[in-house]
């Protein structure tokens, strides 16, 4: 197994419409990498309530945080203030913010979310999200697109491009990839 090992740790913030592929990407990166996750619809349908769902979410992050270790968060947050508040509580607890954006098409992001939400739901959900603008320094990422595609723009965007001789070019951090077993 592969394992993500950042010189800093690094939360990886999932953001697009529902339906756009983010769980999908997020749950296939956490596997690979070794990353801790954290996905509000899970825990929201272990949660009495939404609130709680954020309750639990808010504590397994500060748990999270004392390990050191990069994560992914899987969060259905929608609007620029909702991204700037929490960027903002994970600086503080010392992750270094990366927001990854999702895009696919509306037609098939509602189909995708079918069992979901009804159409009316979906529709007031989608008017919630604002785009992420260019001051959230944004990795955007096709849901379309296979995993291994997806993959290499964020370990781009987290280690730096490398040169042809295949070393390295660092942008802000160190990544080192180990294979268990």
């Amino acid at each position: 197994m592969k394992q993500l090992s950042l010189s800093e740790s690094h939360a990886i913030i999932l953001v697009g419409i529902p339906g756009s592929g983010k769980t999908t990407f997020a749950a296939k990166f956490s596997d690979t990498f070794k990353v801790p996750q954290i996905h509000m619809e899970a825990l929201q349908g272990l949660a009495s309530s939404k609130k709680a769902a954020i309750q639990i979410a808010t504590l397994q992050l500060a748990e999270l945080a004392k390990t050191d270790r990069s994560i992914v968060l899987d969060l259905d947050i929608y609007s620029k203030a909702e991204r700037t508040a929490l960027a903002k509580q994970l600086d503080t607890l010392g992750y270094k913010t990366v927001f990854v954006w999702v895009q696919t098409d509306t037609q098939t992001a509602q189909a995708r979310n079918k069992s979901k939400h009804t159409e009316t739901q979906y529709d007031t959900i989608v008017k919630k999200f604002d785009p992420l603008d260019p001051t959230e320094k944004a990795i955007v990422i096709s849901g379309k697109h296979t995993y291994a595609t997806q993959a290499k723009a964020v370990l781009i965007r987290l280690v730096g491009k490398r040169d042809t001789q295949g070393t390295s070019v660092p942008k802000r951090s160190f990544i080192s990839i180990r294979r268990d077993g």
